[in-house]
């Protein structure tokens, strides 16, 4: 090492860049990327696994069971982070590489910072076709890494040692910036990580990284005042963005001052509680009552942190043709959307200058009272659908709100695919800000318990992560019930088995189609079989009890709350009753068909194609 330089393998100063980089938190300075999730193999275990083993009591290294798993955990810890802090996950290259894609299209789509790094083939070719190798016979430099680059919001590979210098800052500033937020990867070929470089000292200097809060522009915030002054009955959509600028407070106080109900999409459900002043329900396909009729009646709609999703909008049915959007977004492609008026910059900075602009302007009183009455009834129609019956079959809307009523006021809900999903967004009533976690952007079955991982490193032991999930997610991915009983991170993990894939064959029977290969019953098997799912989880070390009824659900989850690791409940669950509030929703249906039920469907579906909003 000479007085300004430090000579280290390419793999050595990645690792030792990465710890030097902090941010703040809670108003505490920590390292911005609090560990690593690592499945060594041929591609990372030489080069990269020695530099992280060399620094492992300040950079732990945590084993995952499945590649795609353990990204999926680094995306729930960073969603419990609010993004504020990451984790790294790292793959050999091949398969392992390939396993990670499906994670990273999820943090893409939620717009979650998660470092994906992937072993490659080698630079020099020498060795080629290399174990694991996928060769292109039209591009030698394309490999299975070059299938990141339509998932990751930044993408590099790494062919010199001196690349990182300038890729890393790179990396990190992009998966930092709200408006271009999302997973970044890095391919490390074999040979680059083993040659050494003289780094120059100040590349390894620590840097105090923050979240960049951009203001609005000063028209468009006047622009934006004067539409919704114009406005007699407005409505707020609270989307993620406002849970990841910690606006929640802000819009929530703006919401009252002005006498707007808010609505809440998937990823903004949980910035309120359930019973807030202004809380009005959630809103579209997986909507309420109350949010459905104020989005169909507003004339001005204040979209804040949302990317107005289908689900959202009902494909675009929910909303009047007439209506006017108003749309806060720190993402000018997201702020733009269907003709919206734009404002792109952060939820709380934004919101600020919109409240200052608006002077003393407010809607009258009757319009939250009447959204409130509303979302009364909506409350009293959840009781109703949650209350015990003598039906040997429970719900889910029961077994939610036993769930529910069992969980601490600090416990984190995580829920992603299948029937779910719909039934948490309008039947789980949030206790406090901030601790329900719906990954609804990708849908991503198998998200759930691996997200539980890494929501409970993330709270470490402060709260304990409830993890819902139905029996064909479970069977897809449930290994990193294992990683936590290894780690010692615990979680409670509820499983109701309704016989298979019941909310798709919910859809696949309502456009006209017979039930086919989606319950177990209606696919090409031998014979139905029950999986027992308390004791497959015991077989990986976790505690578990299959419930009979809610009543056994209950006791169970006293019980499950005293355990010192994580512990899985099982319950058979009605695979046909749901909670109503749906909004309509846009699918392909068949133009033609010999079946008359699938006609009528296309009917049906034509009629709802005729109230969509003509947008871009």
């Amino acid at each position: 090492m000479s007085g300004k330089t430090v000579r280290l393998t390419m793999a050595q100063a990645l690792v030792r860049y990465l710890m030097n980089q902090f941010t703040i938190l809670d108003g505490e300075r920590v390292q911005l990327f609090a560990g690593v999730f690592a499945i060594f193999g041929h591609g990372n275990v030489t080069c990269l696994s020695e530099a992280l083993e060399a620094v492992q009591d300040r950079l732990p290294t945590w084993r995952g069971q499945n590649e795609q798993s353990m990204a999926l955990a680094a995306m729930g810890y960073a969603k419990a982070k609010r993004r504020r802090q990451i984790m790294i996950a790292t793959s050999s290259i091949g398969p392992g590489a390939a396993n990670m894609v499906t994670a990273a299209a999820a943090a893409h789509a939620n717009r979650i910072p998660i470092l994906l790094i992937s072993g490659d083939t080698f630079t020099n070719r020498l060795p080629d076709p290399v174990l694991q190798q996928v060769e292109n016979f039209n591009n030698p430099t394309t490999t299975v890494n070059d299938a990141f680059k339509p998932v990751t919001r930044y993408w590099d590979r790494i062919t010199h040692p001196a690349q990182i210098i300038s890729s890393l800052p790179q990396a990190i500033a992009t998966m930092l910036d709200p408006g271009d937020c999302g997973p970044a990867f890095i391919a490390l070929p074999q040979d680059t990580q083993e040659l050494a470089f003289d780094y120059p000292l100040a590349f390894f200097e620590e840097t105090v990284w923050s979240i960049p809060r951009p203001r609005p522009d000063r028209d468009r915030i006047a622009q934006a005042a004067a539409l919704l002054k114009t406005a007699k009955k407005p409505v707020i959509i609270a989307g993620g963005g406002v849970r990841y600028s910690m606006a929640e407070e802000a819009v929530a106080a703006f919401a009252a001052k002005r006498s707007i109900p808010v609505v809440e999409t998937t990823a903004g459900k949980g910035g309120l509680t359930h019973y807030h002043p202004v809380h009005a329900g959630p809103v579209g396909i997986l909507g309420s009552t109350s949010g459905n009729t104020l989005a169909e009646e507003a004339d001005v709609i204040l979209a804040i942190g949302t990317r107005l999703q289908d689900f959202t909008t009902g494909s675009w049915t929910a909303f009047s043709p007439e209506a006017k959007f108003i749309s806060i977004n720190a993402a000018r492609f997201d702020a733009m959307k269907h003709r919206a008026l734009a404002v792109t910059a952060d939820a709380l900075e934004a919101v600020t200058e919109l409240d200052a602009a608006l002077g003393d302007w407010k809607i009258d009183a009757a319009h939250m009272k009447r959204a409130k009455d509303m979302f009364a009834q909506w409350d009293a129609l959840l009781d109703g659908l949650q209350a015990p019956t003598n039906q040997p079959v429970p719900t889910y809307a029961q077994v939610v709100h036993v769930t529910n009523k069992a969980a601490g006021p600090d416990d984190n809900l995580i829920v992603a695919a299948g029937g779910l999903p719909g039934e948490v967004a309008k039947g789980w009533r949030v206790k406090n800000p901030n601790t329900f976690d719906l990954e609804f952007g990708f849908s991503t079955m198998g998200y759930e318990i691996a997200a539980g991982w890494g929501n409970a490193m993330a709270n470490e032991g402060k709260s304990t992560p409830i993890v819902m999930i139905g029996d064909g997610t479970y069977m897809m991915m449930n290994s990193d019930i294992y990683s936590t009983v290894l780690s010692g991170h615990k979680m409670i993990v509820i499983v109701c088995d309704n016989g298979g894939y019941a909310v798709i064959s919910r859809l696949q029977q309502f456009k006209g189609v017979p039930g086919f290969n989606n319950l177990i019953k209606d696919c090409r098997v031998k014979e139905p079989f029950a999986v027992d799912f308390a004791r497959h989880a015991e077989s990986m070390g976790a505690a578990a009890r299959h419930c009979e009824s809610l009543a056994d659900l209950e006791s169970a989850l006293e019980w499950a709350k005293g355990n010192d690791r994580t512990t899985v409940l099982s319950i058979v669950t009605d695979a046909y009753t749901w909670v109503p509030g749906d909004a309509d929703w846009d699918v392909g249906v068949p133009e033609v068909s010999e079946r008359e039920s699938v006609r009528e469907a296309r009917a049906h579906q034509e009629q709802i194609r005729k109230k969509q909003r003509v947008g871009v």
